[in-house]
């Protein structure tokens, strides 16, 4: 039994290191195909990613969200990472049964971790096990989180590191045998059962088992190791290495998600010049190689968990996209085609071959076959992303948020998109129309620019104008960016009126631009085309800092003397403005009006006293929440109005459901499956609210448009209202409560 343990557990080992080896180089060397990435943007501050990457995976800080899930996958990838001292071991044993680690063999400290990582891995693996089988596919069907996942790979794993946990529990019941351990120790307290159920055999039964034991441990881990090797697109398996790069690696080196700003378009590493583009240069990803070896890590690290699928509006109303299943075809694809473009394959420009037969001559066809399928296109076109999936992604970013391994869905989305729009026009037909408008007019409705300032008309105070009341924005306290739609759209307008008299009451100094602004470029750039972003956020930045005085500066500091404040009602105005005009070289403070709204409460200078009776949920606006992490103030500011009762949708903050309208997706019709607002509505519905309130004019919109709907079919109630927070505010503000009527005094007798 010795004997053959020792040669098969030896030979698996000389293969699975072999093969591990080749895995290796072959994924250094297909990483390098992908493009380089600006330099500085992924190892910026070393010390704090490593910080980042430590806390992310001692604290779980992703999974540990999902409660029980999370726990139990901890002591998973913690024995795996401090159990690999038993494989040492199980080596020495099948040589001499008794064999222990030099110096720490036998020492108490150790044996008690070891006793109890591998118990809990043992529990953390049937855990996630079951865990995953009552959440079959074959169950809740398109619900499940692991539809589509690769199941054979991912039982394959769990049964191997249940094995693998057997083993090293049944070994350490043999070892406290053979050492004669006699009573109950520390060093086995865990394992101690199975000591005294070997403790009556004799030694060389006892040694036989250990062989026995150690070779199965050995063979298993080897026979994982061969698996994976050969496999090299098995994220199940590969993402508990790959994972610590992905992560280490990821846009944010302090650890926030890629969520927010989108990142310029490069090509070659560097950002595009869209005023003196050069001949060369690529415009978004039309084959898997243009993406870059970030992109390319991302693909790879995917272990399928599901997590971005369940939470993707997509794919939670019947459209084709899930997130997961995006990433995998991309990682399939790209793994299948390695062998072409390792051999020097490739096309140019025009479609070109770029490598001679003879440098194809040795790649197998089935990696020639892969080449030729087009990266964006049907079915019937063999493509590896169908348009359908590419243009059902409203970028609400629920699935970067839950991502326990920092994959980027979003940038890679938009990436295709941009090669789909810029290069081939080929994009739904209504958004035509909004880039249409958006050239000629500045705004997405086509409308006059003097209709911008129309609203100003329906208040009845002054509205300052930058220009007109005020030479510049140093007179004032805030530049109020209006939007488009708080501008134009007649809904959206109550919002904007609202805010505006908030802010007057309040005694803020405020001015807006006045119709010179055109629309920040939120949708354009999300629908893919950059160049028309770059136009209209040029423009924009060039005439705020004209506005704020750039060149005003205090001659200590060389700082513009007043601060380049600025507030938006729109969450997409918000976030363009914030984090996407500082790669257009416009640097400002930018604020919400909401968390204006609840300072202003806080310093007494909103004082809500009429009370606004009725149930309310609130519902999260994607760009607001996700995007920029801003979830506590509309909830401050309506437990700050008397009378409503708060009542949150089970889909709220990190997890909120997505109105329909991001990602350009506002101005393009929804006509597979059930439409997102409709969704969103429904379980606002079950709770039988009497106000659902939200804080973006797009969201405002769209569950507007469905509740009218739901009253027309007689599923909601007439008296149900779809309004912003500062409208509920500014109700309670301004609206004096009645005064109780006075008793009138009773007049005196006349004294006679």
């Amino acid at each position: 039994m010795q004997l053959a343990a020792i040669i098969v557990s030896l030979t698996l080992t000389v293969v699975g290191v072999a093969l591990l080896a080749r895995a290796i180089g072959q994924f250094v060397r297909y990483f390098k195909l992908g493009q380089p990435v600006p330099a500085g943007t992924r190892t910026d501050n070393p010390y704090q990613r490593s910080v980042t990457l430590v806390r992310e995976f001692l604290g779980h800080t992703r999974m540990n969200r999902w409660g029980i899930v999370g726990f139990a996958h901890w002591f998973v990838a913690i024995g795996f990472l401090t159990l690999p001292p038993t494989i040492v071991t199980a080596y020495g044993q099948l040589f001499q049964a008794d064999w222990t680690l030099p110096v720490i063999g036998g020492f108490v400290p150790y044996e008690m971790y070891i006793e109890f990582i591998g118990s809990m891995t043992i529990l953390g693996i049937a855990t996630l096990m079951v865990i995953r089988l009552l959440n079959l596919p074959s169950r809740p069907g398109r619900k499940s989180r692991f539809a589509g996942s690769k199941a054979g790979q991912a039982y394959f794993v769990e049964w191997v590191i249940l094995t693998i946990g057997l083993a090293i529990y049944v070994l350490r019941g043999l070892e406290g045998a053979l050492h004669h351990v006699d009573h109950y120790e520390a060093a086995y307290f865990a394992s101690y059962p199975l000591v005294l159920l070997f403790k009556g055999m004799s030694v060389a039964t006892l040694q036989t088992l250990v062989y026995l034991f150690a070779m199965i441990k050995l063979s298993t881990t080897m026979i994982w190791m061969i698996t994976v090797s050969l496999n090299t697109n098995m994220g199940v398996a590969w993402h508990r290495f790959l994972g610590f790069p992905n992560i280490w690696f990821k846009r944010n080196a302090t650890g926030e998600t890629a969520l927010g700003a989108l990142q310029p378009m490069t090509t070659g590493g560097k950002p595009i010049d869209f005023e003196d583009p050069g001949e060369d240069d690529v415009y978004g990803v039309s084959q898997v190689e243009q993406f870059s070896w970030k992109g390319l890590l991302d693909f790879s690290t995917c272990t399928e968990c599901g997590r971005c699928q369940s939470q993707c509006p997509a794919w939670n109303t019947g459209k084709p996209l899930s997130p997961k299943l995006l990433i995998m075809s991309l990682r399939d694809h790209a793994h299948a085609k390695a062998p072409y473009l390792l051999a020097g394959g490739g096309k140019d420009m025009e479609g070109n071959e770029k490598a001679t037969a003879e440098q194809l001559k040795d790649v197998p066809a089935s990696a020639l076959a892969e080449a030729e399928r087009p990266l964006i296109g049907t079915v019937e076109e063999n493509g590896v992303i169908d348009p359908d999936v590419l243009w059902s992604c409203t970028t609400c970013g629920a699935c970067v948020e839950q991502c326990p391994v920092d994959i980027e869905h979003i940038d890679h989305i938009v990436d295709m998109r941009r090669y789909q729009v810029m290069i081939e026009s080929a994009f739904p037909s209504e958004a035509g129309t909004m880039l249409k408008n958006l050239e000629k007019k500045g705004n997405p409705w086509g409308l006059a620019k003097k209709q911008r300032v129309e609203w100003t008309k329906e208040v009845d105070f002054e509205v300052p104008i930058v220009g007109k009341d005020v030479e510049d924005l140093s007179e004032v306290d805030y530049l109020y960016w209006v939007g488009c739609a708080g501008a134009l759209e007649d809904r959206a307008k109550k919002t904007t009126k609202a805010f505006a008299e908030l802010l007057h009451i309040a005694g803020v100094k405020f001015a807006i631009m006045g119709g010179e602004e055109k629309c920040t470029g939120d949708s354009p750039r999300r629908l893919g085309n950059e160049p028309l972003f770059q136009q209209l956020g040029q423009e924009n930045v060039a005439m705020l800092n004209m506005a704020f005085g750039e060149d005003d500066e205090d001659e200590s500091t060389k700082k513009p003397k007043s601060a380049k404040k600025i507030v938006s009602t729109c969450p997409h105005c918000f976030n363009t403005i914030a984090n996407e005009y500082p790669q257009l070289g416009g640097e400002y403070e930018v604020i919400h009006h909401t968390q204006l709204l609840q300072h202003l409460i806080d310093e007494g200078r909103l004082i809500p006293v009429t009370p606004v009776d009725g149930l309310i949920t609130y519902h999260d606006p994607c760009y607001l929440g996700r995007h920029n992490k801003v979830y506590t103030p509309p909830r401050e500011i309506m437990s700050a109005v008397p009378g409503l009762r708060q009542q949150e949708m089970h889909r709220h903050k990190e997890r909120g459901f997505c109105c329909g309208a991001g990602g350009a997706r506002m101005w393009m019709e929804e006509r597979i499956g059930k439409r997102i607002n409709t969704e969103r509505v429904d379980e606002a519905l079950s709770l039988n609210p009497d106000i659902v309130s939200t804080a973006c004019p797009f969201c405002l919109v769209m569950l507007t448009d469905s509740v009218n709907g739901k009253k027309n079919d007689g599923k909601a109630k007439e008296s149900l209202q779809v309004v912003d927070v500062a409208q509920l505010l500014l109700d309670s503000v301004k609206t004096p409560v009645d005064p109780e009527p006075e008793t009138p005094a009773e007049e005196p007798e006349p004294v006679a």
